[in-house]
């Protein structure tokens, strides 16, 4: 991310930290807090009322998010070099060209399956920290990786899954708000599926799991998937029709 530079915008100039940095008041985040949770309760497909609530809602976790990885060895690389996962960076080609079952091929596959893209994924605005907006942009950026890990498809059922984990290895507010109330778009039989198989899974996982944002993913596009797997911590799903 780029350093800080003065903007004007409507008659009023204001610092900006970052590319699409927006500062706002106390009041400001408290309203789009309240704005963006009704809407991503409503319709949990509002990626982008998802993305603000993360981002008024995380500060204090995101300190700690960002000292873990601090202490971490490869975590503070990640904080240093600033790597992003977006197409630009990924050269698909080459991961396509891998063996199958390495996790770079496996994450391709996954993209190509559910017919989504990394670029999706939205910049951050409303974190009024350089270093802070860095870290709930890279938590954005490896959701689908934790999807290839999991094993997860891009449902109703398999993001709320996803959404588990992710709570309880992020403590991120916005997880916590997923998790709690997306099993209520679930019909009967996938909520039975849920709370009988898939979440005493995904609870073990996430608790015992090393932290996902220690991962420098850019440089184990070769290791295979299930390596990977087991250096995190992360089991087989049940195997169950999803």
């Amino acid at each position: 991310m780029e350093e800080s530079k003065m903007v004007e915008e409507d008659g009023e100039t204001y610092q900006s930290l970052y590319p699409h940095h927006i500062p706002t008041s106390a009041f400001q985040k408290a309203l789009l807090t309240v704005g963006s949770a009704l809407m991503s309760l409503y319709d949990p497909y509002r990626h982008d009322m998802i993305a603000v609530l993360g981002e008024t809602t995380g500060p204090l976790v995101l300190h700690s998010l960002r000292d873990r990885m601090r202490n971490d060895p490869e975590g503070n690389q990640i904080l240093q070099e600033r790597p992003r996962i977006q197409m630009s960076t990924l050269e698909v080609h080459k991961l396509r060209e891998l063996p199958i079952g390495t996790f770079g091929r496996e994450y391709v596959r996954f993209l190509d399956d559910n017919k989504v893209s990394p670029d999706t994924r939205m910049p951050v605005k409303f974190v009024d920290n350089e270093e802070l907006a860095y870290v709930i942009q890279r938590y954005r950026e490896v959701h689908d990786l934790l999807h290839t890990l999991l094993g997860m498809p891009t449902n109703m059922l398999g993001e709320v899954v996803v959404k588990w984990f992710e709570a309880i290895q992020t403590g991120l507010p916005m997880c916590i708000l997923g998790a709690a109330f997306g099993p209520l778009r679930l019909n009967s039989k996938k909520l039975k599926l849920l709370t009988s198989e898939l979440l005493p899974w995904v609870v073990h996982c996430g608790r015992n799991s090393r932290c996902v944002l220690n991962i420098y993913y850019e440089k184990r596009w070769e290791q295979t998937l299930e390596s990977l797997q087991e250096e995190l911590g992360i089991t087989p799903p049940p195997t169950m029709n999803m």
